[in-house]
């Protein structure tokens, strides 16, 4: 499920090296004050095998905002959107925003008006389109061709020949981290946006937004929408489009 949280601001304009990066902190501040524990568990160690933190944010819209040229563009009524497969940490999260007033976004004060829990689709059919907010991020073997490794910083893009080897992993990891059927797959993609890199901690992380189609069972595809798609999703990477 997901959390909506509709907002208004004075402020016109984020750098963008605020555009994601806030949203993480916000998470880890609100499990800090509601349920420490969860928090510095998310935080020290990941859940299941693979160390992932199960939470999902997306950069704030705000849809009449005047564009900008070298900033993001804020202003007036929006929203924006906080996630997690993990009824329990959507409560808490939810708990945390509706005690505050107001959030600060990388410095832009935005008012809370409502917070709306989403439903995630319902998949019966075991097939779902999904279309990225925002850009989709994915490390490679970092090898060249003879097997050779050239780098560690292995950033893919969707049209790299890695990237479905790679993307179709991490699905099935986030399924088996939150125990459900891990036979989910990655059928298509059908569009690639343009290239981006956001801060997010230390440094920039590159990729772009995608659109694919995935077929598995529809539980799994519910809590993939809910997280996003491959890495750092915490960090606001491969939000899913509501």
């Amino acid at each position: 499920m997901r959390l909506r949280i509709d907002v208004a601001t004075a402020a016109t304009e984020l750098t963008w090296a605020s555009v994601l990066a806030p949203g993480r902190s916000l998470v880890y501040d609100l499990l800090a004050r509601i349920a420490p524990d969860l928090g510095w568990e998310f935080h020290d160690h990941g859940s299941g095998p693979y160390g992932m933190v199960p939470i999902g944010h997306g950069a704030p819209i705000f849809p009449q905002a005047k564009r900008r040229r070298g900033a993001y563009a804020v202003g007036g009524r929006g929203w924006l959107e906080l996630g997690s497969p993990h009824l329990e940490v959507l409560a808490v999260l939810a708990q945390g925003i509706k005690q505050r007033e107001l959030l600060d976004w990388g410095g832009a004060a935005f008012r809370i008006l409502n917070v709306t829990a989403l439903e995630p689709p319902g998949f019966a059919s075991g097939r779902g389109r999904f279309r990225t907010a925002t850009p989709v991020v994915m490390k490679g073997t970092g090898r060249d061709e003879s097997g050779q490794r050239v780098t560690r910083q292995a950033w893919l893009l969707p049209t790299d020949p890695e990237f479905p080897v790679f993307f179709q992993r991490n699905l099935r990891r986030k399924a088996e981290t939150l125990g459900m059927d891990p036979e989910v797959s990655l059928t298509e993609i059908s569009w690639v946006g343009p290239k981006r890199s956001f801060s997010a901690g230390k440094g920039a992380k590159p990729g772009a937004p995608i659109e694919v189609e995935l077929t598995g069972p529809p539980e799994t595809l519910q809590a993939i929408w809910s997280w996003g798609l491959g890495q750092a999703n915490a960090a606001g990477f491969g939000w899913v489009a509501a």
